[in-house]
């Protein structure tokens, strides 16, 4: 029995479950945000401190998961980004929606970042993380346009922060799929051996 190929596809199979949680997560948020969060201001200030906050506690999470947190220092680092991020969207909501989107902004290139070094380090183990590459290189992007929209002056709202979560839902779901079809490969692999 190989051990290492045992641990390897145990670490798949988690990360099919937490890519496929993080799609529901995401998906649901950016639905409230589009409809009840975008005419009722308190459910939208909580729905943007709690979105940083579920990162946070989903990078933890994963980080345990995945080998433990000593190994996984960019997850680390993305849930300590993600718990300042949480208080500092809660201050800025003081401050309005561009203060919010400037937050958030700064995040998203952050945790971007992150998340692209966690990718290409899993690679190596687990493959199919080409949409978690491409998700954080977008999320770099994302953020850099939030922050130019912080700058402005025409009205913001958390709409204008859902597509970045309906993005990273969809790079979630896409990941959630492709290590699907790298275990269905595998598995005819052994099959046909």
């Amino acid at each position: 029995m190989n051990t290492n190929l045992d641990t390897q596809r145990s670490g798949q199979s988690w990360l099919k479950s937490y890519y496929f949680l993080r799609f529901g997560v995401s998906t649901a948020w950016v639905i409230v945000a589009f409809t009840l969060a975008r005419t009722a201001p308190t459910l939208a200030a909580i729905m943007l401190i709690a979105y940083p906050a579920w990162d946070a506690i989903a990078n933890y999470v994963d980080a345990s998961r995945s080998g433990g947190l000593g190994r996984n220092k960019s997850q680390i680092l993305n849930f300590v980004v993600s718990v300042i991020t949480a208080a500092a969207v809660a201050v800025a909501l003081r401050q309005g929606m561009h203060a919010v989107l400037g937050v958030f902004g700064v995040w998203a290139v952050l945790s971007g970042l992150f998340q692209l070094v966690t990718a290409v380090r899993r690679r190596k183990v687990y493959g199919a993380q080409w949409a978690m590459i491409l998700s954080g290189a977008q999320s770099g992007l994302a953020g850099g346009h939030m922050l130019s929209k912080a700058v402005g002056v025409l009205p913001t709202g958390i709409t204008d922060i859902a597509p970045y979560a309906a993005f990273g839902a969809f790079y979630f779901l896409v990941s959630a799929l492709w290590l699907n079809i790298s275990d269905a490969r595998h598995s005819a692999k052994m099959r046909a051996v």
